[in-house]
């Protein structure tokens, strides 16, 4: 799966864009820790994911840009998840 990030300017269009790409249920609280329990109680994600527009990303939100990769690498630092592919680019 490819998630486009290249055109996000805002938490709020960020949190959509996960929400709609990954398929999070109606009731998603579109902040990091609703986003910690979609992707670890709610959702299963796809076993590779590639964010494109990361810099872009970084530069217009370096924080959550930071808060989402940590995030991301926990995720995958679990053993249940250790197959699962995720890149920036």
């Amino acid at each position: 799966m490819i998630v486009d990030l290249s055109e996000v300017r805002t938490e709020t269009e960020l949190h959509r864009k996960l929400k709609f790409s990954f398929g999070f249920p109606d009731m998603y609280g579109m902040n990091w820790d609703a986003f910690w329990d979609a992707i670890t109680g709610l959702v299963e994600l796809p076993d590779e994911i590639t964010f494109t527009g990361w810099e872009h990303l970084e530069s217009v939100l370096p924080d959550d840009a930071r808060i989402m990769r940590d995030l991301l690498d926990r995720y995958l630092a679990e053993p249940y998840h250790s197959h699962q592919v995720i890149r920036f680019e």
